[in-house]
Parts: structure tokens; sequence; C-alpha cells
């Protein structure tokens, strides 16, 4: 089964994408250029990614104590990717881009994503790079940005470190200013940096001519002592080998080491990395310390870092999904291929009577339309936000700052539902196998193991709810909340004369929701309010996703095809079967239950 006829739906049935073509930015454009890109990256996935899902897994990155060994099959798809001219879909033409859209370089990821999620296809290396395209200087851009996009250099973003995991404010990488002079280097402010950096994706490997870090550090104060909190992090560009103002190599490599391999359950084909930054094992120009080149202000790092960490967010979000899809599609194929069993006729089954594809099993069914309803619901939802960067770049003042606000309150959500849904999805497709799904004859038991990093992945789930509840809903007196509740309203007003039990239902959730955030913060304390953010998060979530299904189903108007019967059960389904849940959810954010927080850790 193709993800080919559904993206394209989406696409251009559901959001209209054509319509971009009217703004400056993409006037050169249209469905036939569109399609020409996702022709593209469907080709490449499919002759480059997929084939190769199985030999990455098996065949993990290995340090032979000078490099990290990875399959050729890497290398070629790296190449592949690199050359298409993805990693600069969205960059103006002046320095090598596409001036796509982002909603069409999202979908295009996609084909990448499902074949194989963890051979990657650069999502760091370009959020690293538009992260310095928006808070680099002008030489930090060539120099670093636009070797980035060329895929000349890759990137990675170096936040964590083994002491502090999420708990940001307890980082204690140092930079120091590098000599006399140091803030007058033409790349930036020049720092030495010591310290170590835990779970770093891409760390260390060959595909690339250097690898450049975005590492998050403190400055130490006139005492020499660390500033406490996140306001004293601030962000450097530290290259694994050094570079001169043409973007040339010097010969020269900086004081980065990789101190180990993380060995984990999924992504196997990714290096994921702890690397010592100023040990003094590459000391550069005799002196031990990383050179990090300062970008933006002292002690803001946090603030320009955050610019990666939500693209990495959606980013995180759309690899749940497509493994989802792919667990999907799956089982699918092995439910319409596999006979088991007889149906119940009114005496009872006859066992004289041929096998049934197990497909034609009620509860088959009720597995199947579930993962397409959270699977092809988060792909819808992902979309979506990213439509809503496009309007933020080429819209008017007022569209855009709408997409601004929606896509605050959205990237919580498109990140933690298809992370936990999804993998719920990845798990229903080995129940669909049988005892076959744990096996690696088929590669659902992959998928699963893939996935289950993603509700970890650019923060975790509880991470995810906390920034919900206790910012976004909040922020600019909870207009961002009003705007995406306009737009959920409108989407029931449209469903009136088809869908309307579904309308009301939507309707219903979305007060429950606006309810249970008053009620939440109604004269609480933060940790009060907060220990139930994580059921609000699902809440609120199915609440976005079953809005998502009820637009889709209301852009179907009288098409009545197979894949519009299919569109309409999975609205149908999420309606029924998942949008209930939110009560149980929302009743403990209600209550303020203390239950799991005032329990002491005696009693576990």
């Amino acid at each position: 089964m193709s993800l080919r006829p559904t993206v394209d739906f989406l696409l251009h049935d559901w959001l209209k994408v054509d319509s971009l073509q009217s703004r400056a930015r993409f006037a050169d454009h249209s469905r036939e250029t569109f399609d020409a890109v996702l022709d593209t990256c469907e080709r490449i996935a499919r002759e480059k990614y997929a084939p190769f899902n199985r030999l990455v897994d098996t065949q993990e990155p290995h340090f032979d104590g000078e490099k990290v060994i990875l399959p050729q099959a890497t290398h070629d798809a790296y190449k592949a990717y690199a050359e298409s001219g993805m990693l600069s879909a969205a960059q103006d033409y002046e320095i090598g881009g596409m001036q796509l859209p982002y909603t069409v370089e999202a979908a295009a990821n996609a084909f990448f994503a499902m074949a194989s999620v963890s051979i990657g296809s650069g999502m760091l290396t370009s959020g690293n790079a538009n992260l310095l395209m928006v808070h680099g200087t002008d030489l930090q851009k060539q120099v670093f940005a636009a070797n980035e996009f060329s895929g000349r250099f890759s990137g990675t973003m170096c936040l964590s470190e083994p002491q502090a995991g999420s708990s940001l404010s307890d980082i204690t990488t140092r930079a120091t200013p590098d000599g006399e002079g140091f803030e007058a280097d033409a790349l930036g402010a020049r720092y030495r940096l010591k310290g170590n950096k835990m779970w770093i994706s891409s760390g260390e490997h060959e595909l690339a001519e250097n690898i450049i870090h975005l590492v998050l550090a403190k400055i130490p104060d006139e005492h020499g002592q660390l500033v406490p909190g996140v306001k004293g992090i601030s962000l450097f560009i530290v290259p694994k080998k050094m570079v001169d103002t043409d973007g040339q190599l010097t010969g020269e490599r900086n004081d980065v080491a990789l101190a180990g391999l993380n060995h984990k359950c999924g992504w196997r084909g990714t290096t994921n990395t702890l690397l010592n930054f100023g040990e003094g094992k590459y000391p550069v120009r005799g002196e031990a310390g990383a050179v990090g080149y300062l970008v933006g202000q002292p002690g803001e790092g946090l603030r320009c870092m955050f610019h990666m960490m939500n693209e990495a967010r959606i980013g995180v979000g759309m690899a749940a999904t497509m493994l989802g899809m792919a667990g999907y599609y799956a089982s699918l194929d092995y439910a319409k291929n596999r006979p088991q069993g007889r149906p119940t006729g009114a005496g009872g089954k006859d066992a004289r009577q041929p096998q049934v594809r197990i497909i034609e099993h009620a509860d088959i069914k009720r597995m199947l339309l579930a993962q397409k309803a959270y699977s092809e619901g988060a792909l819808a939802l992902a979309l979506y936000c990213a439509r809503l960067v496009d309007e933020q770049h080429t819209g008017t003042e007022e569209d855009a700052d709408v997409a601004r606000l929606l896509l605050e309150v959205l990237t919580p959500i498109v990140k933690s539902f298809p992370s936990e849904w999804c993998l719920e999805a990845n798990s229903l497709a080995i129940q669909i196998h049988g005892g076959y799904g744990y096996t690696r004859d088929f590669p659902v038991e992959q998928y699963w193991r893939d996935n289950r990093l993603n509700m970890i992945h650019e923060g975790t789930h509880g991470i995810q709810a906390m920034d919900l509840l206790g910012r976004k809903v909040l922020m600019e007196n909870g207009r961002g909340l009003q705007l995406l509740a306009e737009r959920m309203l409108a989407t029931a007003a449209q469903a009136e004369t088809h869908w309307a039990p579904e309308a009301a239902a939507l309707r219903d959730a979305l007060k429950q929701v606006g309810q249970a955030t008053q009620q939440a913060w109604a004269g609480a304390q933060p940790a009060e309010a907060l220990a139930n953010a994580v059921p609000y998060l699902q809440a609120f979530g199915h609440t976005v996703i079953a809005w998502i299904w009820l637009d889709v189903a209301n852009s179907l108007g009288e098409d009545n095809s197979p894949a519009a019967q299919g569109r309409r059960a999975a609205c149908r389904y999420f309606f029924r079967y998942e949008l209930p849940k939110i009560g149980a959810w929302l009743n403990v954010v209600c209550s303020r239950d203390p239950t799991c927080a005032n329990l002491p850790e005696e009693a576990f």
C-alpha cells in the first residue's frame, strides 16, 4: 500500500496547498513542481532507505578506535538525500534553496521517515542550520549554515548532560573566553568549552566533511561561578574540525572527543553518543578546550535553541507518525493474506468450512481502524502545523500572528500525540501479526522499538504536558487556546448537516477542556495545578485529533470512493471509541486529584 495517495489527499484536497502559489515567495511553483519533489523523495526513500531498514538495525554503529563505522547503505542514503536538495528545500533561492512551502517539505520528508527513520534524513542538520539563519551572524550563516544546507557539513544539538538530563538549568559545561581579543573573532566571540554532553544523535560519523555541534554551556561570572538556572545558558557553534572564514577545513581537529556510543532499543542505525568537550585529547593551538563561537547574546542560549527544539519536536512527531503508518500498512497487508479461523454463524463455527482471512474478523478490523485513526490523524495534524509555519512566514501580519499562537499551543500536541498513540498503533500491528509479530521475520517489532524512543525524544511526555498546561494555554491571556477553540467551533458548525452527533461531541469535548483548564488553575499553586498535566495533555490531544478528523470528513463532500469511506470510518471510530476517554482524564485534572503527587515514596 502506498503512502502517496494519502499525502496527495491531505495536501491538495484538504489543506489546499496549491493556494500558496498566489504568494510571492512561492510564485514559481505549481502542482507540477510539488509533485516532482514528492516523486523524487518517494523514489529515493524506496530505493535507498526502505531496503536497508533491517540492515541498519542489525549492523549497529561501532567505534574502531579512530572513527565510527556505519554501513555503506547509510552513506549512500545520506548522499542521495543531500543531493536531492531537501536539506535546504524551504530556503531562499540565493543560498541554493527551492523556496518550497514548508508544508510540501514536511510531506516529502514523510517518505523517508516511513522508509527508515533509523537511517535518518537530516532533521537535526536542517534544524541546526535554520537556527543559525535566524540567530547567527552573516558569516556564521555563510560558513556553517550554508554548508549544512548543501550536505557538506552535518549538524547536531547538544543539550543534555549525564547529571542533568532534561533539567537544563543543571548543566555544568563551562565556556570561558579564549584569550585576548576573543570577542573580535570573525566567526563570533571565541570561547573554550569544557564539559560532557549525553544522548547526542549523529554526534560522530564520517557521513559529512564536518559536524557542527550547537552546544549549550554557561559562561562563569566574574567570580568564576556558574549562574544558576536557565538564564545563565549561552549557545555556541563547536565544529568537530576547525574551519576558516571561507568554510574550508584548516586541518586541525577541535577538542571534541567521542566518549562512547549509546546502544538503544530502537533507532539503532543512528549513532547516539556521549561527547567530551575540552578534555585535551585534541588540543587546539596547544591548549585543551573545545573552541566554540557564541551565537546571539550571552545568557540567551536557550531562547535561541528553542528555535531548533520546537522544529525538532514537530520532526519527532512526524517520525512517530510515519512509524505508526508503516506498522499500519504492514499489518493491513498481513491481515489481507493470513488465513485463520472461521466466522461465527447462527450455529457457531463450522470447522468444515474453509478458513477466512483475518481481516474478516471484527476485532482485526477494530485494530486496523484504530491504527488508521491514530496515524493518519497524526499525519493530518503534522501537515496542518506545517501549513501554519507557511502562514507565519508568508501570511498577512494578522494571519501570521494567529498562526504563531496556534503553533505555540499545538506544538506539544504534534509531538506528544503521535509519540503515544502511534506507538499504540505499532503495538496493535504486532497484535495483528500474532506470534509472528514478535519475530524479526516481520518488520513490526522493529517499528515498535524505533517508536518507543519518541515519547522521550525532544522532551518527555511530562515536559510537553507541563509546557501545555503550565504555559501555552495561559500565554497572552489564553488567546492561543481561544483561537484554537474558534477553529474547532467553525469545523463543528460546518459539520452540522452530515456529522451532527460528532459536531455536538466536539463542542462538548472543547467545553470540558476549557473547564478543566480553568479548574486546574483556580486558586492553585503551580505544583498542584500541574500534578495531573499528562492526563490533561492526553485529553487535549484527543480533542485536537477529533477536530482534525471532523475537518477532514467535512472536506470529503459527496466522495464515496473506498478511500473516502475509510476516512469517514476512521472519523466515526475516533469519536465513538477514543474521544469519550477524555472524561476520565479530565476528572482528575478538574479535581486536582492528589493521589499521585502526595503519595510518600515509602508507600511504593
